[in-house]
C-alpha cells in the first residue's frame, strides 16, 4: 500500500491506494479516448491550458509546497521554488511548442518536401520522488503540448503530492482524461507498456529501475526516454575562482540534502589546491541549519526514507574502510527523522563506493588530481554520464575538456541545472533521450515525412 511517512519525524501521513485491474483499464481507455480528441486541438487551445495551469501553481505554492516538504522532507524554500519551476515550463511550452514542433521544409528535388511532427498516444511515465512536481512537469508540458496524453505512475512516497497534480490538471480545464494519476504496482508495469493503446514510456529513476523497464518497453518495441542516475564530476582547476567554486560545490551538494541526480557527487581537485577546497568545504558545512525542514532558515533537511539513509551511511562506512579520509560529519542526527549530518570524505579514489556508485546524500567526495591533460579520463571512469561542471578562468580550456567528457551536460563555472530552455539527459547508464527544449518535445512524437509530386 503507498504510504506517506513524513522524513522530518518518520510518523505515518497517510496511506493510500493502487488501482484495481478495473480501474487500471478505465484510465488506460479514457486517455486514449482523450487523445483521440486533445491531438487535433489546436496549438492556441492547448496553450491556453497550460497558461491556467502555470497560474494556477503560481496561486497556490505555499500549499503545494507544503505538501512536498511533509513528504520528502524538502525544505521549505526550495519546495517552493521548486512550484515556482514548474510554473514556468507550463508557460515556455506554452509559448513555444508550437514553433518546435512546425512542419519543416525539406530540399530534395522536384516537388514539395517537409516533416510533420505528429503525436504518439499516451504515455506512460514513471517518476520519482525527490522532485515530485518538477519531474512530471517537465515531461508533461512538452509531451502533452504536442498532443499525446499521460498516465503517471508517481512514486508511493509521493502519493499526496500526484493527487495534488492530477487535481490542478482538472482545475485548468484539460479534456477529462488528457492528463491521469496512475498508482499502479511495479509488477503491473509490463502489461500496461504492452497494451497497444499505450504508445511510449519514459522514467526517471534509477538505471536499475530504467534497465528493467527499457527491457520491456523493447520487447513491445515501445519508445522510451530514461533520465536515470548520475555522478556527476565537479572539476576544479589550479586557476579557478576558489570562492565561487566553493559555493557552487556546497549548493550543489546540499540541495535537496544531495538527493539529486545532477548533484555534483565526485569532486575533482587539483593537489594544488585540495587542502584549501576541503578546508573551505568544511568550514561552509560547519554553518549549514541542519533541522526542519518546515523552517524557512533550514539548509538542509532529512533524507527522504529510512532505507535511503541506511544505504547512505553504509556507503560512507564502506568508503572509510577503502580509505577514504573523513574529514567532517558522516554520523546520523537527531533522535527522530532521517537526517545525516553534511559530510566530506577526502582522498577518494576509484575502487571505493564514494567515487564509484551514486551518493544519494549531503556527502562531499573530493578526489586530488595533478594532471590537467588527464582530469577528463578520471571524470569519465564512471558508468554513469549525466551532468558535470569545470571551474576555471580559462573557459577556452574548458571547452575543450568539455568535448572528451562523456556526459550529457557540461557546465562551466555554474551549477549543473534543469532548465526548460536547455535540453536535459544522458548517456551511458544515466540514459538516453532527451527532455526539455525543443529536443525533449520532439522525443514522443512521429517525424513523419512527407514528400508531394505534382
Amino acid at each position: 500500500m503507498p504510504t506517506s511517512v513524513n522524513p522530518a519525524t518518520g510518523e505515518v501521513i497517510r496511506q493510500f491506494d493502487f488501482l484495481d485491474a478495473a480501474e487500471v483499464d478505465r484510465r488506460r481507455n479514457l486517455a486514449w479516448d482523450a487523445f483521440v480528441e486533445w491531438r487535433d486541438i489546436s496549438f492556441a487551445e492547448r496553450s491556453g491550458c497550460f497558461k491556467r495551469l502555470a497560474h494556477l501553481l503560481e496561486s497556490r505554492v505555499d500549499e503545494l509546497a507544503k505538501t512536498m516538504t511533509e513528504e520528502m522532507g524538502k525544505p521549505i524554500t526550495q519546495s517552493r521554488s521548486e512550484v515556482e519551476k514548474c510554473a514556468w515550463v507550463c508557460k515556455y511550452y506554452a509559448e513555444n511548442a508550437e514553433r518546435f514542433l512546425s512542419p519543416s521544409e525539406l530540399d530534395a528535388g522536384e516537388g514539395k518536401h517537409y516533416t510533420r511532427f505528429d503525436p504518439l498516444g499516451p504515455v506512460l511515465a514513471i517518476m520519482p520522488w525527490n522532485f515530485p512536481y518538477w519531474q512530471v512537469f517537465r515531461f508533461a508540458a512538452p509531451s502533452l503540448m504536442a498532443g499525446n496524453t499521460a498516465l503517471v505512475k508517481h512514486a508511493p512516497n509521493v502519493m499526496g503530492c500526484a493527487e495534488n497534480i492530477e487535481q490542478l490538471f482538472k482545475e485548468a480545464d484539460f479534456p477529462e482524461g488528457v492528463y491521469n494519476n496512475f498508482p499502479i504496482r511495479v509488477e503491473e508495469v509490463p502489461l500496461v507498456l504492452q497494451h497497444p493503446q499505450v504508445r511510449a514510456a519514459t522514467l526517471t529513476g534509477s538505471d536499475r529501475a530504467g534497465a528493467a523497464v527499457a527491457q520491456e518497453a523493447g520487447r513491445a518495441l515501445k519508445k522510451v526516454v530514461l533520465e536515470l542516475g548520475g555522478s556527476d564530476p565537479f572539476i576544479v582547476m589550479p586557476d579557478a575562482d576558489l570562492e565561487a567554486a566553493l559555493e557552487g560545490a556546497v549548493a550543489s551538494r546540499t540541495l535537496n540534502a544531495g538527493q539529486s541526480c545532477i548533484a555534483a557527487k565526485r569532486m575533482l581537485v587539483h593537489e594544488s589546491i585540495e587542502d584549501e577546497f576541503i578546508n573551505g568545504l568544511i568550514n561552509r558545512f560547519r554553518e549549514l541549519q541542519v533541522g526542519d525542514p518546515r523552517e524557512s532558515n533550514t539548509n538542509v533537511g532529512p533524507i527522504a526514507r529510512s532505507d535511503l539513509l541506511d544505504n547512505l551511511a553504509a556507503q560512507v562506512e564502506r568508503s572509510v574502510q577503502s580509505g577514504a579520509q573523513l574529514r567532517f560529519g558522516g554520523r546520523r542526527m537527531f533522535d527522530r527523522g532521517f537526517y545525516y549530518q553534511p559530510t566530506v570524505l577526502g582522498g577518494v579514489r576509484p575502487g571505493m563506493p564514494a567515487f564509484d556508485e551514486e551518493i544519494f546524500g549531503p556527502v562531499a567526495s573530493v578526489t586530488a588530481f595533478s594532471d590537467a591533460d588527464d582530469v577528463a579520463e578520471l571524470a569519465n571512469r564512471s558508468s554513469y554520464g549525466l551532468g558535470s561542471s569545470i571551474w576555471t578562468r580559462n573557459t577556452a580550456a574548458a571547452e575543450r575538456i568539455a568535448q572528451d567528457i562523456e556526459a550529457g551536460l557540461v557546465f562551466i563555472n555554474r551549477v549543473v541545472a534543469s532548465d526548460p530552455r536547455l535540453p536535459f539527459g544522458g548517456v551511458k547508464r544515466s540514459g538516453y533521450g532527451r527532455e526539455l527544449s525543443r529536443e525533449g518535445i520532439r522525443e514522443f512524437v512521429n517525424i513523419k515525412t512527407v514528400s508531394v509530386i505534382g
